[in-house]
């Protein structure tokens, strides 16, 4: 059976997002969808699977919904479906970047760039790209030369903007991130605080890599991914390498998986040998957990 995962969003206002949630989560129930979907009054950010016939008719549905008419769908094929529910939540934002003054991107946002000018603007002199994504979704994969913010949350990324590249405000700026949500209101956010010529990768990292043209050029490495799947391709040419190093030992990985301490819960990149070596553990303390998850699984093991 074919199946084929949705990434999608749409920046437009939503009545009342409990009663949108509750319609929304039995729409997709009965079609048979899994994934995640956050609501909010600003709008609809969802990853969704399904069998083709499944998807396609998710798709049609929200093409005949005014506000969603020419939302864009961002469709990867699967082996299999790439979640193992069907969630809706509400939230405040459809991504947390928890400003005072929030950045509303049908109003204020950076220039929307296709994959090809991306490209080229990325070989342009004088300008600097940023990852809007977090270190662990950074450390898997990444545009060459990209800046890599020391951040753990999307939340995190206006703080350390503002403390570490002040200095670039006249520079070129280029961000990007998975599929382009969270650059629409971080390419406003740096726009408003008076960096003078900031673009955006619109459609994000999914779109670029399956450009026929540029076929995810200038890209090391895989790009992470919030569902089953953990990573995805993106680079399509033989340029394509691998950036990620194990935690422990530092030799190429590209294996995530979160620390055996459930009050911990980082993301490691580990080969199989650290990860027993370790009890897939970040630190001593998080080795010695009495609630090391590794342990729990691999208990009969560890006592032989």
């Amino acid at each position: 059976m074919e199946y084929q995962v949705l990434l999608y969003y749409k920046y437009v206002h939503i009545d009342d997002p409990v009663v949108f949630k509750e319609q929304h989560l039995a729409f997709c129930n009965e079609l048979g969808l899994k994934g995640r979907i956050l609501v909010a009054s600003e709008g609809l950010n969802g990853t969704v699977s399904g069998t083709k016939e499944q998807t396609q008719a998710y798709i049609d549905a929200m093409h005949q919904d005014p506000r969603f008419s020419d939302m864009v769908f961002k469709i990867e094929k699967s082996e299999s479906h790439a979640f193992k529910k069907m969630k809706v939540k509400v939230k405040k934002e459809i991504v947390h970047l928890n400003l005072e003054d929030d950045i509303n991107p049908n109003v204020m946002t950076g220039k929307r760039l296709s994959p090809k000018e991306f490209f080229e603007a990325m070989q342009e002199e004088d300008t600097i790209i940023i990852d809007a994504r977090n270190t662990y979704e950074y450390d898997l994969g990444h545009f060459k030369n990209a800046i890599r913010p020391d951040i753990e949350t999307f939340r995190e990324l206006p703080d350390w903007i503002r403390n570490n590249l002040n200095e670039y405000k006249d520079k070129k700026v280029l961000t990007y991130c998975t599929g382009g949500i969270r650059c629409e209101k971080f390419s406003g956010f740096l726009v408003k605080e008076g960096f003078k010529d900031v673009s955006q990768l619109h459609g994000g990292i999914i779109t670029y890599g399956y450009d026929p043209e540029i076929q995810g050029r200038l890209w090391d490495g895989k790009c992470y991914v919030f569902d089953e799947r953990i990573s995805v391709p993106v680079n399509r040419t033989e340029e394509a390498t691998v950036v990620g190093k194990c935690y422990h030992c530092g030799k190429p990985e590209e294996r995530y998986v979160k620390c055996g301490n459930p009050e911990c819960n980082r993301h490691l990149l580990l080969c199989e040998e650290c990860e027993h070596e370790h009890l897939r553990a970040c630190s001593k303390e998080c080795k010695e957990h009495p609630h090391n998850r590794y342990v729990k699984e691999h208990s009969a093991e560890l006592q032989v």
